[in-house]
């Protein structure tokens, strides 16, 4: 229990006639989340550790302050019915807290607890006979060298804890790498594991729903291709045969289930040049690959993590549109954001365009995105280039 909760205290019983969802970060999911949830007539509190977040500026109810700070959190308890998060970075062991107290928390601190350590989550899903990548914890260099006799070079070396879009990950191409990436992944005190290079022909994504009551649904296989590990597009449906989508969207339930997920959630995947798909890693939260959903689906994956949390219906998962291409609107300079950034991209018919509003941009950063619905990969795709090309970022 976190010092300073309040002993005996019971939380999830907010007093408000609308249900209040409390959302542990304010970056762009929280902020679609909020707007999901305000067509459902649902409030959010916002828990961020800095003022003046994405989200926050959405909602009268937001707390700012360190997540493991007791008075803050308990504030933030306080203004909740059920908790749920936009990143998988908070500490199981503070949900954990809320969880004793009486708070419902989605996805779960026992889920979070895996899902955030990439060795417990790779574990589980070995031990639910998935298909995954070789790898195995390190303790030091000396065991890198030691696992590349098994494994092989390259290798992938991987902080367990805090990774994404790339940071985190430090490809090993002979022992000479080993050294300057075991000094740069231990910097902030994170175990490591190695794991097998997989010579993938490209990479793939499902977003996976599952309710309070088990009900499961999946979204199309798509297609996400990468700038400097940064997702940069997303092909929905991805271009493959039934049956491979088939064994790809089951091998992204059963991972899933296999840590007793609540919510929406990423599985990223691996095909191979002969059509087998291997699983990656998993995001206990909307994801990137799914934010074609809002304009592409019936229901947002925003909607239903929503409606999957709350303990409702969840909605369908099919498409709109034959095909949706989304492209990630990516800093290409550094500085403050322009009243007219998206003016010139507004007059490309059919783009669906949307600003994460963060005050600065830079060279990398996730400042938005497009979608395109069309009739073919092919046709969206070059609408939603044309208009990305144009946006002022």
């Amino acid at each position: 229990m976190s010092p300073g909760l309040a002993p005996g205290a019971i939380y999830g019983y907010h007093s408000a006639a609308m249900i209040r969802i409390g959302i542990f970060g304010g970056g762009q999911l929280a902020q679609m989340l909020t707007q999901a949830a305000i067509a459902l007539g649902v409030e959010t509190t916002i828990f961020e550790r800095v003022a003046d977040s994405p989200a926050g500026r959405f909602t009268h109810h937001e707390i700012v302050g360190e997540w493991d700070d007791p008075v803050a959190l308990d504030h933030f308890a306080t203004q909740c019915d059920l908790v749920t998060l936009e990143n998988e970075f908070v500490d199981a062991a503070i949900l954990a807290s809320l969880e004793a107290h009486g708070m419902p928390v989605y996805p779960s601190a026992a889920t979070l607890r895996v899902v955030q350590d990439k060795l417990w989550q790779k574990e589980r899903i070995a031990a639910a006979g998935l298909a995954l990548p070789a790898f195995r914890p390190v303790a030091a260099p000396e065991e890198v060298l030691a696992a590349a006799e098994t494994l092989g070079w390259p290798m992938v070396l991987k902080a367990r804890r805090n990774g994404y879009d790339g940071y985190g990950n430090a490809t090993l191409r002979d022992p000479a790498a080993v050294p300057p990436a075991w000094e740069r992944l231990t910097g902030d005190g994170s175990p490591l594991l190695v794991e097998a290079w997989v010579p993938f022909a490209r990479e793939l994504a499902v977003m996976v729903v599952r309710g309070r009551d088990g009900e499961t649904r999946a979204y199309p296989v798509v297609e996400t291709v990468q700038r400097d590990h940064i997702c940069h597009i997303v092909r929905a449906p991805a271009a493959m045969p039934t049956a491979e989508a088939a064994a790809a969207t089951e091998l992204a339930v059963r991972a899933v289930q296999a840590v007793d997920g609540i919510g929406i959630f990423g599985v990223e995947l691996f095909e191979l040049p002969d059509g087998r798909v291997l699983y990656n890693e998993m995001a206990p939260r909307p994801h990137n690959s799914g934010h074609y959903s809002i304009e592409g689906c019936v229901t947002s994956q925003f909607e239903n993590h929503l409606r999957a949390v709350l303990g409702w219906p969840l909605g369908a998962t099919t498409m709109r549109a034959p095909a949706a291409v989304m492209v990630n609107l990516l800093g290409r300079r550094s500085g403050t954001v322009g009243r007219d950034a998206l003016r010139a991209a507004l007059a490309v018919p059919g783009a669906h365009l949307h600003l994460y509003g963060k005050r600065k941009t830079r060279i990398g950063r996730k400042m938005g995105h497009v979608t395109v619905l069309g009739e073919s990969l092919a046709a969206a795709e070059e609408v939603a280039r044309r208009a990305a090309d144009l946006v002022d970022l």
